[in-house]
Formats: C-alpha cells, sequence, structure tokens
C-alpha cells in the first residue's frame, strides 16, 4: 500500500525536503504532493496562463485561481493532510489547506509548537492528530503500516 500525503505549509525553508528524507530513511511507501514550492512562480502563474494583469490586484486574483485549482487537485488525490504550522511566518495557506482537508473529510496530522495551541485550537480539534515535531508526524503515519 502506497499512501500520498499532501504537506501544507509555508514554503519559506526546506522542512519538506527534512520530512521527505526522513520518510524516506524510514522506508515508508509515500508518495508527496504539495502547494508549488517556488514562490516567484506561485505569485506569477497567473499572468503567465492568463496574460498581463491590469495591476496586481488583478494579478493576485489570476494566481490565486490557478493555485486554488492546484491544491483542489492535489488535496483531492490525497489519502494524509499534513498541515505545518511555524513561529515564524503568517499561516493562511497552511489554514485553509487545513479547513479544506477537514472539509473533505481527508484524515488530517497538524505540525504546531505548542506555543500555537490556543490559536489553532479549533484546526486541532478536528485533526485526526496534532504534534509538535515532524518526526512525530513521520512516526504517526509509520504506525499505519505496521501490522504488529
Amino acid at each position: 500500500m502506497n499512501l500520498v500525503v499532501y504537506l501544507a505549509g509555508q514554503i519559506h525553508d526546506n522542512w519538506r525536503e527534512e520530512f521527505k528524507e526522513k520518510a524516506k530513511q524510514m522506508q515508508l511507501p509515500l508518495t508527496f504532493v504539495a502547494p508549488m514550492e517556488n514562490h516567484e512562480r506561485s505569485d506569477n502563474i497567473g499572468e503567465e496562463i492568463l496574460g498581463t494583469q491590469p495591476n496586481s490586484y488583478y494579478k493576485d486574483e489570476a494566481a490565486s485561481k490557478i493555485n486554488n485549482l492546484r491544491t483542489h487537485v492535489l488535496l483531492e488525490k490525497s489519502d494524509v493532510v499534513i498541515a505545518l504550522f511555524g513561529e515564524k511566518y503568517k499561516q493562511w495557506n497552511s489554514a485553509m489547506d487545513a479547513a479544506t482537508a477537514i472539509a473533505k473529510n481527508k484524515p488530517l496530522i497538524l505540525i504546531r509548537p505548542e506555543t500555537l495551541h490556543h490559536p489553532l485550537k479549533e484546526i486541532s480539534e478536528k485533526a485526526q492528530v496534532t504534534v509538535e515535531t515532524v518526526d512525530q508526524a513521520l512516526k504517526a503515519l509509520s504506525y499505519i503500516f505496521e501490522s504488529e
């Protein structure tokens, strides 16, 4: 059995690469999908596909439509969603992806530091599992494949 895992969260550091590498070391049968990690491409994809927009508002609107299409398709195809929240960045996309996973009844593992317990309490309550580290999330995924 292979699981498709959607890695939701900020795109400003390499947490996904760390997650994938650790999963590989654990020999977990996982396929990963995620938002566009190239921030510039994500911001410009609307104009790349739909052409130059009249101003930054419409540029953002065009990009969000294309990015939302990608997210919708990849979340729909996923078996599990991992949503990572950290201290450093605003996490609106992470919250949106976690809420979408909940609405689609996709199993959700929420990764967040203890300091974000209060602001994420409602999402945490709806997640199947809430953990504080990538390693804990991987252990939860690993447990799915254990037989004894």
